[in-house]
């Protein structure tokens, strides 16, 4: 009578593996999403999305800027700095949690705080936006500068190109998007030798 119903529950368990398995590998991309991944790919979609945006449409997505600097009669720098408010945790007698923090971010990196988001605007068109600072969260690079640009991601505006969205887009976590926004170069006739 055993031996039955051992047959019968027999088949469940490379079901439960599976199950497990993806149960996994959905935390693992949840966890990406916490550790400045999705933050990260914000930040550089905007890179590649504001490019052709005129000064109005950048105002009223990012905000007054902090500071603006007149290069030419053509082009103008919008500077922002933004700061992300990390609460922090309180160690306990039981379990360290501030101490685990620190350490994890010591040994990962990631422990960015602040960004200086430049916006290069030329004949009033975004043609350039760099990011600085203490950018970096656990995963990704420029993470931080998110809190700069994502009302403009969230919310597109008119003038914002469209960049594919996905797995398969061109945006990275991992560095900032290569944009050909220059011209390529006119290569010189060859010279008659004759």
């Amino acid at each position: 009578m055993n031996a039955p119903v051992a047959t019968r529950f027999t088949p469940l368990w490379p079901r439960l593996r599976q199950a497990t398995a993806l149960v996994a590998g959905l935390l693992g991309l949840c966890g990406l999403s916490g550790c400045g991944y999705t933050d990260s790919r914000a930040a550089h979609r905007a890179q590649m999305t504001m490019i052709g945006m005129n000064s109005t449409d950048v105002q009223s997505c990012v905000g007054i800027p902090d500071k603006t600097k007149k290069i030419s009669d053509t082009v103008q720098i919008f500077e922002y700095s933004r700061t992300l408010n990390i609460p922090s945790t309180n160690d306990s007698t039981l379990i360290p949690l501030q101490s685990v923090v620190n350490l994890t971010e010591t040994t990962l990196g990631g422990a960015g705080k602040t960004c200086v988001a430049d916006i290069r605007l030329e004949n009033d068109r975004v043609t350039e936006v760099h990011y600085s600072g203490d950018d970096d969260e656990m995963i990704g690079t420029d993470g931080v500068c998110s809190i700069v640009t994502r009302g403009c991601v969230r919310q597109p505006v008119a003038s914002m190109r469209h960049v594919k969205t996905g797995v398969f887009s061109p945006v990275s976590a991992f560095h900032s998007p290569r944009l050909d926004t220059q011209p390529a170069a006119a290569t010189p006739a060859p010279a008659n030798t004759k």
